[in-house]
């Protein structure tokens, strides 16, 4: 018998084709959410304005007082200007030409028999000077802690009002002071002239408000 010697040999096994590359696409991580950027305060809504303050209420003027100035104005009307009315003070104004008749009804007919004193004031904005009477009484118990000043103004460029030296006795040296200290010239008065100030004085009034020492 004749040996076969062509054997089969064994397949072998196909090669597994080669693997495909991956189409699935990587997913890149996400970045951090950016922050929104902070926003600015909203301003903060204006306050209401406050409610303005009740206007001062002026107290009641003093019965006593407030009946002295009605009877003035009973006499002299709408020429009396009412500066003030308190406990045992009393203010009035009137004009140049109406102050030796209202300085005579004061001591004929309401019993201010006497000037205490006299001032004046400078009012440079103005353009004027003001000068004050303090009237008191010896003659009525219930006038005696009472002074009433009776003020009148004078223009300040020419500075004249007529002396009261003949209804007040004692204006005489007060009316001085202030002819000399402020340069108020007092029609009708005998000595409009200078006892407190050097002869040689030849600066303005020392109580005006533009005088100024010299040297400062």
């Amino acid at each position: 018998m004749s040996s076969n010697n062509n054997k089969e040999e064994p397949k072998k096994p196909a090669a597994a084709p080669p693997a495909k590359p991956s189409t699935t696409k990587t997913t890149a991580p996400a970045k951090p959410a950016t922050p929104a950027a902070a926003k600015p305060p909203a301003p903060a809504a204006p306050k209401p304005a406050a409610a303005a303050p009740p206007p001062k209420k002026e107290p009641e003027p003093p019965a006593f007082e407030k009946g002295l100035v009605d009877e003035i104005k009973k006499k002299f009307g709408d020429s009396i200007k009412t500066v003030f009315i308190r406990p045992l003070r009393i203010k009035i104004q009137v004009e140049p030409r109406d102050i030796t008749e209202v300085a005579t009804f004061l001591r004929d007919s309401m019993g201010f028999d006497h000037a205490e004193s006299v001032t004046g004031t400078d009012y440079p904005k103005d353009g004027q000077i003001e000068v004050t009477y303090h009237l008191g009484s010896y003659s009525r118990d219930d006038l005696g802690a009472q002074v009433l000043s009776l003020t009148t103004r004078t223009n300040r460029d020419d500075a004249r009002l007529p002396t009261l030296i003949n209804v007040y006795k004692s204006v005489e040296y007060h009316e001085r002071e202030t002819f000399e200290m402020l340069g108020v010239y007092f029609d009708g008065h005998p000595r409009n002239e200078r006892f407190l100030l050097p002869e040689d004085w030849a600066d303005i009034p020392p109580l005006r408000k533009d005088f100024r020492i010299k040297g400062r």
